[in-house]
């Protein structure tokens, strides 16, 4: 591995440090994402690229122009087999990726592949990375997960930068596929439900995107298949009004806008839970009863 010239280090450093003071950013955040996204960048320059599709919070500062919630790791789902070995020696391969001069050296010796979510019917494992800007350090954290279904099929997508580089293109989930995935651990976790984000994530993408039942059903359904989780027959509990105004839901909600720095419209768990409902009961009922969902999904809302 090359050793990147300390004159480029030093410039990309101070020009992150630069962007993080104009936006009121916190520098370390910034650093951190910047190795993230140039990590990417070789992963979707190597031989690997298209074994990974990229899923998470990343998807959101694409979808909405910015970074809503603070993103200190990647999702990625992968494909073939899950054991650690062969995903740390992929992920070393990476490392050792030749790209454009961006100023990063990654530790290939560095590189850790450990198991997570063994509780659940798909498998995962995190790849924890060392990186250098200069004297600056980066520690990455990417999350792998297999087995899931993705409806629609992936799609290829540029990823944002935060300098002039070249953009990362890798494969990413749909906007069904996530909404899918996120209800399904709704209504899976009920009241111990303690994953906000994904609340916050839907009240999001309802918001300000478009979409079509039949292509959203589908995606419910396909996921829910795979996870076999069974399809509610009455109205989920984490979609209620004892969800919403559950004084610990409460407590955890301003936790986690607090340490996300949301945007300043936050409406309150309450309101988003009735934003959601609006949302997710039709095309989860019209799945379980084996109904068409002939409908569309303006911005907002409603479906019509």
């Amino acid at each position: 591995m090359t050793k990147p010239p300390h004159d480029i280090a030093a410039s990309v450093r101070q020009r992150l440090l630069d962007l993080a003071r104009r936006q009121g950013e916190d520098f370390q955040a910034v650093l951190t994402r910047y190795g993230l996204e140039r990590f990417l960048y070789r992963l979707a320059s190597s031989p690997h690229g298209d074994e990974f599709v990229l899923k998470g919070a990343v998807l959101f500062a694409v979808w909405t122009g910015e970074m809503h919630r603070a993103t200190w790791d990647v999702d990625l789902l992968g494909r073939g087999d899950p054991e650690a070995g062969r995903i740390r020696k992929l992920f070393v391969e990476v490392c050792q990726e030749r790209v454009e001069a961006d100023g990063l050296l990654f530790d290939e010796g560095s590189v850790r592949a450990e198991r997570i979510r063994e509780d659940r019917l798909y498998e995962g494992l995190r790849v924890r990375i060392a990186g250098r800007l200069g004297a600056a350090r980066i520690q990455l954290q990417i999350d792998v997960g297999f087995g899931d279904a993705v409806r629609p099929p992936p799609r290829k997508l540029l990823l944002p930068t935060l300098l002039d580089l070249p953009a990362p293109v890798l494969k990413s989930y749909p906007r069904e596929a996530v909404v899918a995935e996120k209800l399904d651990a709704m209504v899976t976790l009920g009241m111990a439900n303690s994953r906000l984000k994904d609340f916050y994530d839907l009240w999001v993408l309802a918001r300000e995107f478009s979409f079509e039942g039949r292509s959203l059903a589908d995606a419910v359904r396909a996921t829910f298949r795979r996870r076999r989780t069974p399809l509610p027959t009455e109205e989920p509990l984490a979609l209620t009004d004892v969800f919403g105004r559950d004084a610990a839901k409460q407590v955890q909600w301003k936790a986690f806008v607090r340490r996300g720095r949301l945007r300043p419209d936050d409406p309150g768990l309450p309101v988003v839970i009735d934003a959601l409902r609006a949302f997710l009961l039709p095309p989860i009922r019209a799945v379980a009863s084996g109904d068409a969902f002939d409908t569309s999904w303006t911005p907002g809302g409603p479906w019509r």
